[in-house]
């Protein structure tokens, strides 16, 4: 397959951190989108940002951006969807998406979920790290955590994405298992590399990280 594009999903309401844009918080005296952007752009052949309202608030980042379709913040699925069309206007087969509010994932995140892609007629993978402590003791659980904003996304699906949505289909892993979508396993020592900053005690914890 050709090299996927890259959207950082931002549309999200960030309402355990009080609302506003939770990307635009800043670790180490950079923004968490800029940091993301930064990790991400090396691995993909062009990048967007996922966000809604006004786009001017995001111009010093240099990226296109492009808004939700669904109304009603229809969770992440809706910032894939947005991202699949506008990867559509760029003639790719697939895209990418990371977190903004997720710093320190790996920098090899699309190489391995496009060779865990491999034999897919439809690209679908998602991230997983190993599922540890306390949750591994509700019995028969997966041993696995899956990271659905972290995922490998075919532009060939987007318009049953759009009619899954459309449907009132919120929960990622529903659509992707409907589809025969994979995971693709990544190492979670010392810390788990798709930590995010969803609170003020997070927002600590990662300029701790960052030192």
């Amino acid at each position: 397959m050709t090299p996927p594009l890259g959207v950082i999903l931002a549309g999200g309401l960030a309402t355990r951190m009080g609302g506003g844009d939770k990307g635009l918080l800043q670790i180490g005296g950079q923004s968490l989108l800029a940091r993301v952007r930064d990790r991400l752009e090396p691995q993909v052949s062009g990048l967007a940002l996922n966000a809604n309202g006004d786009a001017a608030r995001f111009a010093d980042l240099g990226l296109p951006v492009v808004a939700d379709s669904i109304d009603g913040f229809a969770g992440p699925l809706a910032g894939v969807l947005a991202g699949l069309d506008w990867a559509a206007g760029q003639g790719a087969d697939a895209i990418v998406t990371a977190a903004a509010d997720t710093p320190f994932f790996p920098t090899d995140l699309v190489a391995r979920l496009v060779e865990a892609s491999e034999g897919q007629t439809h690209p679908l993978v998602l991230a997983t790290t190993p599922r540890t402590g306390d949750a591994l003791k509700s019995g028969g659980r997966s041993k696995v955590n899956r990271h659905p904003t972290f995922g490998l996304w075919p532009v060939a699906l987007r318009d049953d994405l759009r009619a899954a949505l459309k449907d009132c289909l919120r929960k990622v892993v529903l659509w992707t298992d409907q589809h025969g979508g994979r995971e693709a396993l990544f190492d979670a020592t010392p810390f788990d590399p798709f930590f995010n900053v969803n609170t003020p005690a997070d927002l600590t914890r990662a300029e701790e990280l960052m030192r």
